[in-house]
């Protein structure tokens, strides 16, 4: 079982991002009086951002007994059979595209990308830092062109992934093989340890966002308009592209390659790569995936500092996520990025790191 809760402390620095400052103590599985000491302590770390929902709960025990069976959700086997092939097919017609529709598709594919990277994972799963009305909004947008589940959706499973990684309540537990962390979580019925612990996390700070419940009222129409009618009828308005390559490359194609490079972070970064910040747990880090997922593959040090707004010590070296929040802050769009110091992040290496970080 994972155990990577910290006794931090947090100051403010004039440049206006808050970083935690020093490391005292490790959890363990020593008894309850342990436990309550520094579920305490991580109140104290959470600081202004409110929330200990991502901090992974070691009290956590998976049920004895048999796991219930296996129910498939068929419509999303035949619905993510029928995109993957629609896929494969929209790599055909790339010769045959102009120029402007796949600079499009990739223009398509870094906004999605944008509303999950900065908007659903590091602003409102995890409050790294605060952004604006009109930064929230845009995100909100970006967010329905990835149409990867609404926000609220989003920010729930997420933040139970955080809170009871790699057991049964994981909902793309990776213990339980590649393609299931991958894409099968999303094939079959989630494990009732999922639904029970989802249930009861605290999402009031998200239920208080008009922004995000906005989308969620509106989700599946703003997916139909934002996810494929939009991709789909500019090059075929702007520059008379066909419409099937405006249809096939930059809706269909786009849309897969962005889910695909998400799952990459709950598979690929969670079993390939070193742990040099916490050996104990089994998020890895993965510069492969980094470069796909816009950052996020850094997922040894995210899962041990889940509160740091770049995910990552590095800056923005293979984080253009981190590049964007940082000019949006410049912009006065964003706020109070949350950071942690190099002497706690250095002394978390020296403590429970596997020593990868002694070769670079």
């Amino acid at each position: 079982m994972p155990a990577h809760l910290l006794q931090e402390e947090e100051f403010s620095s004039s440049s206006g991002t808050t970083t935690v400052g020093t490391v005292t103590s490790r959890v363990t599985k020593n008894g309850n009086a342990v436990m309550e000491k520094d579920v305490i302590n991580h109140e104290d770390l959470a600081g202004d951002r409110g929330m200990i929902e991502d901090i992974f709960d070691e009290t956590y025990r998976e049920k004895e007994g048999p796991k219930p069976p296996m129910r498939y959700v068929w419509r999303n086997i035949i619905l993510m059979s029928l995109l993957h092939l629609g896929a494969l097919f929209a790599l055909t017609l790339i010769p045959s595209a102009k120029i402007q529709t796949l600079a499009w598709a990739v223009l398509c594919f870094l906004l999605s990308a944008l509303g999950i990277t900065a908007g659903s994972h590091r602003l409102w799963s995890h409050r790294s830092y605060k952004a604006t009305l009109p930064l929230r909004i845009f995100l909100t947008i970006a967010n329905s062109i990835a149409f990867q589940n609404d926000i609220y959706e989003w920010v729930r499973d997420h933040r139970v992934h955080h809170k009871f990684s790699e057991t049964d309540a994981d909902p793309h537990n990776a213990m339980r093989g590649f393609f299931f962390s991958h894409i099968g979580w999303l094939l079959v019925r989630k494990h009732p340890d999922v639904i029970e612990k989802g249930q009861k996390l605290d999402l009031s700070d998200i239920k208080a966002d008009k922004v995000v419940m906005f989308q969620r009222r509106y989700y599946k129409p703003s997916v139909v308009l934002l996810c494929f009618m939009l991709p789909t009828l500019v090059p075929w308005y702007f520059w008379d592209e066909s419409i099937v390559i405006s249809f096939f490359i930059p809706a269909i194609l786009r849309y897969t390659i962005g889910l695909n490079a998400t799952w990459l972070v709950n598979s690929a970064a969670h079993m390939f790569g070193n742990r040099p910040y916490d050996q104990y747990i089994n998020p890895r880090e993965n510069p492969l995936v980094s470069l796909g997922a816009l950052g996020e593959g850094f997922h040894n040090y995210h899962h041990t500092f889940p509160y740091d707004y770049s995910t990552s010590e590095f800056g923005w070296r293979f984080n253009l996520t981190t590049a964007f929040i940082d000019l949006m802050c410049l912009l006065g769009l964003a706020s109070d990025r949350k950071k942690v110091s190099k002497e706690v992040i250095l002394a978390r290496k020296m403590r429970t790191g596997d020593g990868s970080h002694k070769s670079g």
